[in-house]
């Protein structure tokens, strides 16, 4: 009896002894073997990390043909300073706002367009600076003045873009020669003011020409001169070290573009100009492209 009293106490006593544990106290702390290899920056695992962005999804109207898939061209890497900056921009080592400037005639100057993509790009990469310089009825050569480029420069822009080609390609008397001298005029003085700030030109989305048959109506036919115009832009970028964001191909070319806009309701009665839904998807399909090419870059 004496044994098995005392043996009781033993257990008894055993049991006090231990430290008071709850469920919900907190194990001791420890690494675990997935927490220890994200410590250590091995080649491995910086092979892994990524700093690509989502690239959303655009919606075309159900109207659109023919389409292609939306890139731009860079065959020499220009714009890599550029998409280096972003991405310092985005791992958050750099705190400079970039700044990024729109040149183009009134497809730009009615701002829908550029804006558009200039808001999107801030929501995606935040300290983002996107101006537009737009001037109706412009020509690439309506910049090639002095008190222009100098209006440009001041801006001090990290990155270009060049948008022109609706009314170059108006001119019934078109010479490609020509506008290939008045690109490259342009291009010229833009880079003896800033020099190596990487530029990208982006084709005319496409447009009709009209005919008067009588004092109320009017005759509109595609424009056939636009596609020779898109040629000529690709020419002298390819041969002069410019990245190129080709809309005109991207969204039908000479077979489809002019009637994909117009089907879907998206262009103006002047059969030029765009509605504010048009320029709104075309601000759209530039920042999926940008992205898309930003991506490339930093998965290289």
């Amino acid at each position: 009896m004496k044994r098995n009293r005392k043996n009781l106490i033993i257990i008894l006593s055993f049991f006090f002894c231990l430290p008071c544990l709850r469920a919900q106290d907190v194990l001791p702390s420890h690494s675990l073997a997935s927490e220890a290899m994200a410590d250590n920056d091995t080649l491995y695992l910086y092979s892994q990390r990524t700093d690509t962005v989502s690239v959303p999804f655009v919606a075309l109207p159900a109207a659109f043909r023919q389409v292609r898939e939306n890139a731009l061209t860079d065959s020499i890497d220009i714009l890599k300073p550029f998409w280096e900056k972003l991405r310092l921009l985005r791992l958050g080592t750099s705190t400079d706002t970039l700044r990024i400037v729109h040149v183009g005639d009134s497809h730009i100057r009615g701002h829908i367009f550029p804006r558009t993509t200039g808001e999107l790009l801030q929501q995606t990469f935040g300290a983002i600076s996107y101006t537009d310089v737009g001037i109706n009825g412009a020509f690439c050569v309506t910049f090639t003045r002095p008190d222009r480029i100098w209006e440009i420069a001041a801006l001090h822009p990290d990155l270009l873009i060049l948008s022109f080609g609706t009314n170059e390609s108006h001119n019934r008397r078109y010479n490609a020669q020509l506008h290939y001298h008045q690109m490259d005029e342009l291009v010229r003085m833009l880079r003896e003011s800033m020099p190596g700030i990487p530029m990208l030109m982006t084709t005319p989305p496409g447009s009709y020409e009209s005919t008067r048959q009588s004092r109320r109506r009017r005759t509109y036919k595609i424009n056939p001169r636009t596609a020779i115009t898109v040629q000529t832009i690709h020419r002298y970028a390819d041969e002069n070290g410019l990245a190129v964001w080709d809309m005109y191909e991207i969204l039908g070319g000479i077979h489809r573009a002019c009637l994909n806009w117009q089907e879907a309701g998206l262009m103006r009665p002047d059969h030029i100009h765009y509605m504010p839904e048009g320029y709104h998807l075309q601000g759209e399909l530039l920042h999926q492209a940008l992205l898309k090419a930003y991506n490339d870059y930093v998965d290289y």
